[in-house]
């Protein structure tokens, strides 16, 4: 682990040990080894640029090998963007725990303007130099896109589950892709004003304001759909 905390660079918190038991220590010795190269990684893409930085030195910022670098991660997006599977299951994934007789809107709603709140960097709440390097990187932009891409293919498929329907029906298809163009626009909208110099705090009021607006707009067409 480096001496600054990667959740002042990255926005990301790194995993911990402490409590694996002793069956689990190679399975956490693993995620240590792959969140030191993330760590190194991003840093280094923050500060030279993501296509700048070669795998040869990120092995020597984390020192290890150049293959346990292509070992644990098959791409080098993959390094900056360590949290793929978080956040392209977070709306699929509230839509499947929200409360009973609550409609997709309601749940997704309610859970952004949690996440807003919490100014988590999932929710895009990344941190400038973050954000500087997605924006700074033609890779990373279309790499982010096609998160967004994935992660309203998966919100589909938890609302056909929740109606008892097909993920490529129409219906499905058209609710999910309103939700997630509201989450994307409002993704871009935190990574925006990241960029304009606002700090978090300014960032979260402003945004769960808009995000008032944005969901409301979708409230006369899907305020009762999957409750």
């Amino acid at each position: 682990m480096a001496t600054q905390n990667p959740a002042q660079t990255t926005g990301r918190t790194a995993p911990t040990a402490s409590s694996a038991s002793p069956t689990g220590l190679r399975e956490v010795k693993k995620q240590e080894t792959r969140q030191l190269i993330s760590d190194h990684a991003t840093r280094l893409f923050i500060a030279q640029g993501f296509e700048q930085t070669t795998i040869t030195e990120i092995a020597a910022a984390a020192r290890v090998a150049k293959k346990t670098v292509t070992n644990y991660f098959a791409r080098k997006e993959d390094m900056a963007l360590d949290h793929q599977e978080e956040f392209t299951a977070t709306l699929a994934h509230t839509v499947a725990a929200r409360q009973p007789g609550e409609s997709a809107l309601t749940a997704l709603r309610r859970a952004f303007q949690d996440a807003a709140a919490a100014q988590d960097p999932v929710a895009g709440f990344s941190g400038l130099p973050f954000a500087r390097m997605i924006a700074d990187s033609p890779t990373l932009t279309i790499c982010l896109r096609g998160l967004h891409d994935q992660r309203e293919h998966r919100l589909a498929q938890a609302l056909a589950d929740a109606t008892g329907t097909v993920a490529d029906g129409i219906t499905v298809q058209t609710a999910a892709g309103l939700l997630g163009t509201v989450h994307r626009l409002l993704f871009q909208r935190i990574q925006d004003l990241t960029l304009a110099g606002r700090s978090n705090d300014q960032i979260a009021h402003t945004i769960a304001a808009e995000a008032t607006q944005a969901f409301d707009l979708l409230q006369p067409a899907l305020g009762d759909y999957a409750a």
